[in-house]
This record gives C-alpha cells, structure tokens and sequence, in this order.
C-alpha cells in the first residue's frame, strides 16, 4: 500500500475515499466487514450507534441525486453525526464565491467531513488536496471518473449472496464508457480477485483499451452472458454522451437489454444487480427488474451500511487540530 496515496493517512490508515484504484485488497475486505458489523444498527429500536458523535457531516452535491444523498444522510446520522445539506444552486458560489473559499468557510464552522458529488471528473481529489489536515472527503460520485461507495455496497451485495470472490464470473453490461460506477466495480472486482470480469456492450459504449484493466469485453450480449454468476446492469449516461453513440433505445434493448430469455443463458442462481436508476425497457426488462434473481433493493439497504462504514473508518484515527487551528 503506497504511502503516497492521497486517500491514507501516516499510518496507511482510511483519510478520505475517493477512488477503489490503488487501494489493497485487505483495506477493501475491512470495509466490507466493518460494514457487516453495522447491519445490525438498522434492526435496533433505536437506529444509532455513537461513532462519530459530535462530528459534523457536508453533503456538497453539485449533482443531483436524491438516492446516493439520502443513504448518505441517513448513514451520518445513524453514526450520531450533526449533518448539512448544502443546497449549491442557492450557495453562495452562485454569488461569486469561489468553491475553496466556501470550504475555508465550512471548515471554520468546525466541518469534519464532506460528502461531494460532482459533475467533473477530479472534483473530489481537488477537494481533498485544499482541506485541512483534520477534514475527509468522500467522493459520492465525479463525473464519469468514480463512484467507489457505489461499487463497494455492491461488493458487500455480492459477498453476501455469493461468500467468496475468486470464483465468481461477473458481467457488467451496457455503458461502459461514461459510467464512474463501472470504472469504480471493475477496480474492486479485481482488486478482491474475482475469477473474471466481463463487460458487455456495443464498441460505441466499451473504452478500446479496457482490457488494460484486466477485463474480457464481449460485444454480444447472449456470448457474454454464457455462465456468468452475477450480472450487473448500467443505466445508460445519455447526458454524457456526444453525438450517435446508440442508434436507437428500441434497438439497444433488443440488442443490449436484460431480458428472462438472455438472463437464461447465465446461471441458474446468477443475481441481477443494478446501481439505479433504473429504464424499464431500456437496459432491463420489468419482470427481471423486479423478479426473484433481482437483488436491485438489497443494494439499496446496504448502500447504508457500507457508507456508515467507510465514514466511521475515515474519521476514527484523524489527525488531531493543532491549537489555533479552527
């Protein structure tokens, strides 16, 4: 584990989360068990345990998301945490203010954490370069670059149903190109040392030097799905894309969509798995969507606990303020 990475503190210990990329495979596996000890908080009558008790928790989202915010929210203050949603169409960064002068601010109110989800790639590591030495950021989502809380309830997803990785066969399937929650699952999956990665989806929509990341690209969906154990579904990003990228929604269902008949092809007890939002008819069929194999809202669920996990391990050991620093 190289010291140099931004995300780590002095110790190799969890400071910020903004990427899966060049973390371990025992940082990831920690994460993963953390967050299975904290399931049990959400059977409790009282859903809190008082691991970041007086911490105050930024969700800055530039970026809708109504979704990846709540569980965020919801993660905060079930860890006890004090949490600010700031709404940045009405911040003041639409007045003039710069965004580090915004952050200099928050931070002088006594900030711990700030959730960020951003519209450009690299927005969460510029945060976390200019913060103080005290504050964690944890990168909800930039750009088409990263979503690693993402790809990390679905890790949890898949290690629940499936126990242990290295001999599973995993399917990603569908706009590989502009989807930070690909790029984020295909480091984890390989990372934690999965058989085989396939992704699947036309040539307009798979990075020509995927398989520099260790993965097999299939461009038939009925090929790609031969045996696999877990099938994960993308949502097309049509508001990243420039130009014709797909000829037509129709053509890419027929062609692309998970149906019962392509899902056939898979395992008889492969999961469907799916990051949301979900088009019905466009990347999945409705009776898939919603059948036996669909494990869609149990990623849901855990998004919750593994959210509380990454933010109690990345402010369990801070550094401490120095005196005279807010």
């Amino acid at each position: 584990m190289k010291r140099d990475n931004i995300q780590l503190n002095d110790q190799g210990r969890l400071r910020h989360f903004l990427t899966i990329e060049g973390l371990s495979r025992a940082l990831l596996t920690e994460i993963l068990d953390t967050a299975e000890s904290l399931t049990s908080v959400t059977e409790q009558s009282v859903k809190k345990v008082p691991l970041l008790r007086g911490r105050i928790v930024v969700n800055l989202f530039f970026e809708a998301s109504t979704r990846t915010r709540t569980t965020f929210e919801l993660a905060a203050k079930r860890l006890s945490a004090d949490v600010l949603n700031i709404h940045i169409a009405g911040s003041a960064t639409s007045k003039g203010e710069t965004l580090l002068d915004m952050l200099a601010n928050l931070e002088a109110m006594h900030c711990d954490m700030f959730v960020v989800r951003h519209d450009r790639s690299g927005a969460a590591h510029f945060i976390a370069r200019h913060v103080a030495p005290h504050v964690s950021v944890i990168n909800a989502g930039d750009g088409s670059h990263a979503h690693p809380t993402q790809a990390m309830l679905d890790m949890f997803t898949i290690r629940r149903l499936k126990g242990d990785f290295y001999p599973l066969t995993v399917a990603i399937v569908g706009d590989i190109m502009h989807s930070r929650v690909a790029r984020s699952q295909i480091h984890a999956l390989t990372t934690l040392g999965v058989n085989e990665v396939r992704v699947i989806g036309p040539r307009t929509l798979i990075p020509r030097d995927i398989e520099s990341l260790g993965v097999h690209p299939y461009y038939d969906m009925k090929s790609g799905l031969q045996d696999v154990d877990v099938v994960i579904m993308l949502r097309l990003q049509n508001e990243r894309m420039s130009g014709a990228m797909l000829p037509s929604e129709s053509e890419y269902y027929s062609r692309y969509g998970l149906t019962e008949e392509k899902l056939s092809l898979a395992k008889p007890d492969a999961i469907v798995m799916h990051p949301g939002p979900i088009n019905r008819g466009v990347e999945i069929a409705s009776s898939v969507a919603d059948g036996p194999r669909s494990v869609i809202l149990q990623q849901v669920t855990h998004g919750i606990a593994v959210r509380m996990a990454v933010m109690s391990m990345a402010l369990g050991n801070p550094p401490l303020r120095q005196e005279g620093t807010p």
